[in-house]
């Protein structure tokens, strides 16, 4: 997936650390699959499908980051995705 990003002009970060804060304070790191332009999460799964529990993974992500987009790709049995905005308060 990087390559194809790449090649369509776009600024990826392989397994992009990213500060997690809390109440804006550091509470941890987060490593993303994926990292579009600074802008997007990409989580990346092999499931059977799209799971309940991965959407708030990638939900709890954004509210815990300055980011405010993430996508969810999954590449089990049958390939599907969900775009997720989170209205980000985060400075």
């Amino acid at each position: 997936m990087i390559i194809e990003l790449n090649k369509a002009g776009l600024d990826t970060l392989q397994q992009g650390k990213i500060i997690v804060e809390y109440e804006n304070k550091v509470v941890g790191n987060y490593f993303a699959d994926i990292i579009v332009n600074r802008k997007i999460i990409l989580e990346l799964k092999a499931a059977e499908s799209i799971k309940k529990e991965h959407e708030i993974q990638l939900l709890n992500y954004l509210k815990a980051t300055k980011f405010e987009i993430g996508l969810l790709f999954n590449f089990g049995k049958k390939p599907e995705f969900k775009r997720f905005i989170y209205s980000n308060k985060n400075p």
